[in-house]
């Protein structure tokens, strides 16, 4: 596919478009929010129970980081099948019961926030589709305002649901230092995609990549997990995300002279612990790729690709996505693969 076919994609607009609908998100979706929060308080929610399935999971992930890290909140991931199969849903308390889903079709995360209403739960759904059956049964409805997502691949879809988490976390805390810095994410995604004009090169160095790894920790534990995803959607090539510390119990044996490792390290108080693991790593003479605004960790990486400086940590999911997408789409492109439409998928899997 030349350049000019790539960049008419749906995938490649969408990449693009990311700036553009966390602005929407965050101009449009505070008062509902800070509705929401106001509710939490009122009735004493002391954890968060969450459903979703694929990358919107991924996004659950962050949450569990962030408004544990911030807002001192257990956050549980729902086990979906304990409700649909199994007829043997947990017990809610004190919880916000929220569903997070790009379509709000899945009978199953549906079926998750509908028992939470029957508990009598509070329960509130991050969505793309405000008029959906996900919607129908949640109190509170967040937009996502991604509009209609064409590419099989979700891109916009994810970053506008970790901006709605965010926005979840500033609204909770009340904190306008923490608001103004999210006001600050679709600077932040923007200049992140002027800085990535050479993926389509370093792409091609990997066209024959069959394995790697993925490698986030923290905050961005959720973002190995959603550009493994990527790649194998788009690429086909078999990846397995994991947290640096879990790596070195065991998986660390994969390693071999010019294994591929894909290490999420930009600034904040894990960048000191990814540095320790980039050292392990180049020593068993593995083929590392970074994404990093981090001076060191780029210069030893043996492909670099840079976020810009000054994300605060908390935030740094958001952009440090972004070149993950645009590599699993270029490495697509480099394979003679449609990165709009993976083979055996289809834009809504609804899951029972």
């Amino acid at each position: 596919m030349s350049s000019d076919t790539l960049q008419s994609t749906h995938v490649y607009n969408e990449i693009y478009e990311q700036p553009e609908v966390m602005r929407r998100l965050l101009a449009s979706e505070r008062t509902t929010m800070v509705a929401l929060t106001d509710a939490m308080r009122t009735r004493g929610l002391d954890h968060v129970f969450i459903a979703a399935r694929g990358t919107s999971d991924n996004a659950a992930r962050y949450a569990q980081y962030l408004l544990g890290a911030y807002n001192r909140l257990p956050v549980a991931l729902a086990a979906p099948s304990l409700f649909s199969i199994y007829a043997a849903p947990p017990r809610f308390g004190a919880a916000l019961v929220l569903g997070i889903s790009q379509s709000g079709k899945s009978p199953d995360i549906v079926g998750v926030l509908a028992e939470a209403q029957r508990q009598g739960a509070l329960t509130a759904a991050l969505t793309n589709a405000p008029d959906s059956d996900l919607a129908h049964v949640a109190d509170f409805v967040i937009d996502i305002h991604a509009g209609e997502e064409k590419s099989v691949a979700a891109t916009k879809s994810y970053t506008a649901e970790l901006g709605a988490i965010a926005l979840l976390s500033a609204c909770l805390n009340g904190d306008a230092a923490q608001m103004a810095a999210l006001t600050r994410a679709p600077d932040f995604m923007a200049q992140t995609l002027t800085l990535q004009g050479d993926v389509a090169a370093i792409a091609e160095r990997y066209r024959y990549m069959t394995s790697c790894v993925t490698i986030g920790r923290g905050f961005n534990y959720a973002t190995a997990f959603e550009l493994a995803l990527k790649l194998k959607e788009m690429t086909y090539t078999m990846v397995e995300p994991y947290s640096s510390a879990d790596f070195v119990h065991g998986p660390v044996a994969l390693i071999h002279s010019g294994f591929p490792v894909i290490l999420i390290a930009p600034s904040g108080k894990m960048l000191p612990e990814l540095k320790a693991f980039m050292a392990t790593a180049n020593a068993a003479d593995a083929e590392l790729l970074a994404i990093s605004d981090d001076a060191d960790i780029l210069k030893a990486a043996r492909t670099a690709l840079s976020l810009p400086a000054g994300i605060p940590e908390w935030l740094s999911p958001i952009p440090a996505i972004i070149p993950g997408q645009l590599f699993a789409m270029y490495l697509a492109n480099a394979r003679d693969l449609d990165p709009d439409h993976p083979r055996g998928l289809k834009k809504v899997t609804e899951t029972f």
